[in-house]
Order: structure tokens, then C-alpha cells, then sequence
């Protein structure tokens, strides 16, 4: 369209050669592709056409920014929406909700150094008395296997809010992965006092008292949160890290006389006789689960015989439960 209106509005025409091929068009980065993609994708929709028309209108509305790119970043553009928490991060550069947003948009595309040093740098002109910033760069930290430098993280944020119980398990995990079982089971515990309701603490607390032999316990803490069945596929496990396979098999033994269906148990032991070259032996379809036997003896005492179908129907039930 603007050559056909240069051509039209000029007083004087020159006559030039035509080039026999057309001109090369400039080369599209990926980045400007997947801007015109997503501006077409959203252009059919409605909700994130509001949306930009929203932040078009109120460009200094950071609620109407952060609510654009996690739309982006939900319909599968994360590249868009990183893009557009950083311009949002450089009109606002003193706000904590854009930058926690920037660090996960960023840490969304496995950028996890940069948003430690985004968020580091941040914090050094802009110091901040809420845990969660904290408890961000520990995190990271942690997702990146450094140990070590999220443990003071982890416990800065529970110096700013040691009521938290998510803190604390935070914590108890970054211990657990440096092997301080002894102290991670005590952060567990804690959460656990905090919120009894936590089974990711719970779940927690049963690897960590595994870690220390203390197996009845951890059985305990995971049949607590479960069933039996799982509760001994969780040792199990466990104990195959530890490459004790012989003691991983008996509580997959266990596990499977409690639920002979159970879909891990059965997995963890074709895994555990890879590893120690035994075969996959499960437990005698005759041995019945202590519930099993009462509940044949009370359908005996009460209902009466069952014909061969009913009886193949109830087996199979059980084994489900």
C-alpha cells in the first residue's frame, strides 16, 4: 500500500527496469514469529483480546501486564510472556510482585541463573520483609542442586515467618538432600505441628526417618497419610536407592500382600529384580490379608455360600481395595 500511494501522489514518473525476480524478504527472527503467532492466536480470542486491549488502554496498570502474560504463558507462549514481564520489569522496576513474576516466568524456560540474579540484584535496592523472596532464591537454589547456597535462604525466610509450615518443609527438603536426615525429620515434624493436614510433610517425614533405619516409624508416618500397601511400596523404594535390594523386596512383598494390584509395588518389583538379577516372584495367590479372611468369614456367616462368579467378582474386588 505505500508504494501505490507514492506512485499515485508523485508529479513526475521515472522509468526504471523491472526486476526479473522479486526482492528477498528480510529475514524473521523466532522470536518476531512468535509474536506474530501469538498476535494471530489471540486475535480468535476473545478473553486475551480484552486483555490487550486492556493493557492498550491502562499501560500503566501492572495487574493488566501480569494478567496478559500468564495468559500467554497459559495458551503455550512462555517465550511472549517472559518477554513481556521483562518490559514490565523495566517500567517498574521497584516492584516486588513484577519481579517475583519475572523469576518465574523465567525459571517456566529453565533460566533458573538468571532469575537468581535477577531476583538477587532486586533485593539489593529494593529489600523486601516478606518471606516469599526469600524462599524464591532458596527454592532455585535447591531446582539447580545447590544445596548448599539455599540452605541460609530457606532459613531467612523462616527468621521472617517461622509460623509458616510450607517454610519448613522447604527447609527440611534442601537438609534431606544434603543427607542431614536427622535435622530434616525435626523441620518435618514442625510442619507437621503447624499443619497436620501437610501430607507433602508427611510424605517427607517418612523418607527421612528412612534414612536414619528407622523403618517402623517411616511405615507409620506414610500409612498414616495412605494404605499399607502403599506405605511398604514407599520403604521399599527407599531401600532400593540405598541398593539394600534384599529388604526392598520383602516390603514389596509386603506391600503386594496387601493389595496384589497395587500398580507401583508390581512396577518397583520387576525394577528390583533387574537390579539384583532375581526373578519377580509374587506372593502366593493363595495367602490372604488378615481383612481378607474376615471378610470371607463374615460373608460366610451372613450371606451364605457364594456360586463361582460372585465369588470371582469379590476376589477381584478386594484385590482393588
Amino acid at each position: 500500500m505505500i508504494a501505490a500511494l507514492a506512485g499515485q501522489g508523485c508529479a513526475h514518473r521515472v522509468r526504471t527496469l523491472k526486476s526479473t525476480t522479486p526482492a528477498a524478504a528480510p529475514a524473521i527472527s523466532a522470536f518476531d514469529r512468535q509474536i506474530r503467532n501469538a498476535r494471530d492466536a489471540g486475535d480468535g480470542d476473545y478473553q486475551l483480546r480484552v486483555l490487550r486491549e486492556r493493557v492498550a488502554a491502562e499501560p500503566d496498570s501492572i495487574p493488566a501486564r501480569l494478567e496478559l502474560a500468564k495468559a500467554y504463558q497459559q495458551r503455550g507462549y512462555p517465550d511472549i510472556a517472559l518477554e513481556m514481564c521483562r518490559l514490565t520489569a523495566a517500567r517498574f522496576p521497584g516492584s516486588g510482585e513484577v519481579e517475583l513474576a519475572l523469576v518465574s516466568a523465567l525459571r517456566d524456560l529453565n533460566q533458573r541463573p538468571e532469575a537468581i540474579s535477577s531476583l538477587n540484584s532486586f533485593l539489593q535496592t529494593h529489600p523486601q520483609t516478606a518471606p516469599s523472596y526469600a524462599s524464591w532464591i532458596g527454592i532455585l537454589y535447591d531446582e539447580s542442586g545447590q544445596w548448599t547456597s539455599g540452605e541460609p535462604e530457606h532459613r531467612k525466610a523462616l527468621q521472617l515467618a517461622p509460623g509458616q509450615d510450607y517454610l519448613h518443609n522447604n527447609l527440611g527438603y534442601n537438609l534431606l538432600m544434603q543427607k542431614k536426615a536427622a535435622e530434616a525429620a525435626a523441620e518435618f515434624r514442625e510442619a507437621l505441628r503447624l499443619n497436620p493436614a501437610s501430607d507433602v510433610a508427611r510424605n517427607n517425614l517418612g523418607i527421612a526417618l528412612a534414612d536414619q533405619n528407622a523403618n517402623q516409624q517411616a511405615v507409620a508416618s506414610w500409612q498414616s497419610a495412605s494404605d499399607p500397601a502403599s506405605a511398604h511400596n514407599n520403604l521399599a523404594a527407599v531401600l532400593m536407592q540405598k541398593g539394600n535390594y534384599p529388604e526392598a523386596r520383602k516390603e514389596l512383598e509386603i506391600a503386594l500382600g496387601y493389595n496384589r494390584a497395587h500398580p507401583a509395588a508390581l512396577r518397583n518389583l520387576e525394577l528390583v529384580s533387574r537390579l539384583d538379577g532375581s526373578s519377580a516372584t509374587m506372593p502366593s495367590s493363595q495367602t490372604k490379608t488378615s481383612w481378607e479372611r474376615w471378610k470371607a468369614g463374615f460373608v460366610r456367616l451372613f450371606v451364605g455360600p457364594l456360586d463361582e462368579s460372585k465369588a470371582d467378582a469379590d476376589k477381584n474386588a478386594s484385590a482393588h481395595e
